[in-house]
């Protein structure tokens, strides 16, 4: 697995309305701790987040997974409500209408949650056990 930021710049055409949540870790402190880390490694948020409930949110491109038939996939990092959250594509791709529907790999949310909170752990040294 392989994260590609996606700066602010380029946010709006990144992100799809099939982003959903993965996970809310409710650990205390957890939230700040990774939004230093992630401030410290890539400076500016993807989106500006002007609210008591959010204070960053941080986009990536994953690549070296396959979350086929969409073309691509979106991995969301931010802080809601003082939970860090994992968001993402992984499992549903927008249809025609640009309606969010579930793929075949939809069941297999779970097991991606769990990579990249792994991945996550590892690249920024921060446990990631809730």
């Amino acid at each position: 697995m392989q994260l590609e930021f996606i700066p602010v710049e380029q946010f709006y055409f990144a992100l799809t309305l099939a982003v959903r949540t993965l996970d809310d870790l409710t650990t205390p402190g957890l939230a700040a701790q990774v939004g230093k880390r992630l401030k410290e490694t890539f400076e500016q948020p993807s989106t500006v987040a002007a609210a008591s409930q959010n204070t960053y949110n941080y986009v990536f491109r994953v690549n070296g997974v396959d979350n086929s038939p969409a073309d691509q996939l979106i991995l969301s990092i931010s802080d809601w409500q003082g939970n860090l959250r994992l968001s993402s594509d992984y499992g549903w791709m927008l249809d025609a209408e640009r309606k969010a529907v579930r793929t075949e790999k939809f069941n297999q949310r779970p097991t991606f949650s769990q990579q990249v909170r792994e991945h996550l752990q590892e690249q920024f040294q921060v446990s990631l056990v809730d």
